[in-house]
């Protein structure tokens, strides 16, 4: 099932509601396993709490790390920033499914990091019983 997103330049979107809807629909009740995914080379998942001051934190933690350079990739797009980030973050997460609902810590949420927007965006969830 897909989820799509709209971004902005650069921000964390919490889209938990939107992979339990989707875990729900797919899973029929069962347990298992979702599998979170995103398509974009300059996007990244994570599970963390979603409040809006570590969210902000998040992004501007992650650029610190990997500033703003002369990458050879900027010859082409000037992004690769983003696609570093995206590669250290990670493209999925796996989370478990109980009963068709999503098991989750008390904070934890499922993050979407834009890296590289404006865009539209998409996110794969699967279920595997």
């Amino acid at each position: 099932m897909i989820v799509e997103l709209s971004t902005g330049k650069r921000e964390v979107i919490d889209i938990t509601e939107e992979v339990k809807k989707a875990v729900r629909k797919l899973s029929e009740g069962k347990s298992g396993i979702a599998i979170v995914f995103t398509f974009h080379t300059t996007t990244a998942l994570t599970v963390n709490e979603a409040e809006s001051g570590l969210m902000k934190d998040l992004i501007d933690a992650l650029f610190s790390i990997v500033p703003k350079m002369n990458y050879l990739h900027n010859r082409i797009d000037n992004n690769a920033e983003a696609h570093i980030i995206a590669s250290i973050v990670g493209n999925s997460v796996v989370l478990p499914v109980s009963d068709g609902e999503l098991t989750l810590g008390t904070w934890q949420r499922v993050l979407f990091l834009e890296l590289d927007g404006p865009r539209k965006r998409k996110v794969y969830v699967k279920f595997i019983r």
